[in-house]
């Protein structure tokens, strides 16, 4: 069983930065990998980075050139820098565990070990 829990977000202005930080723990016995999702109200919830065992990484649209993900195996943490935040980022983020080996790692049916979630506000 793994237990994963995000934090750091926050209520910032366009134009700021956000470091989110995703803690695993639990029964890990190698890196995980880990995709970053996010929720706002109202839409339905999509992938905005990932994160694979071998550090691989893959962006959704929205995250490309802004954000980056990165992980820190010493500290079971995997981390989304997020810059130039624009008011359309506000969503709760959202990390998990990517179960397939499909590497459609877009798919949210692939994913388990949800966490609770951190809100992003972001204001103009």
């Amino acid at each position: 069983q793994v237990h994963l829990v995000e934090s750091g977000g926050g209520l910032v202005q366009a134009g700021d930065s956000l470091k989110l930080s995703c803690l695993a723990s639990g029964r890990i016995v190698s890196p995980l990998p880990i995709g970053w999702f996010r929720q706002a109200p109202g839409k339905e919830r999509e992938f905005v980075a990932f994160i694979s065992e071998s550090d691989g990484t893959y962006y959704g649209d929205s995250a490309k050139g802004r954000f980056t993900i990165a992980r820190d195996n010493a500290k079971n943490t995997v981390y989304l820098q997020m810059n130039s935040l624009k008011p359309e980022d506000t969503a709760v983020y959202y990390c998990a565990v990517d179960r397939s080996s499909s590497g459609l790692v877009t798919i949210i049916e692939d994913y388990d070990y949800w966490g609770q979630g951190t809100q992003v506000t972001v204001s103009s």
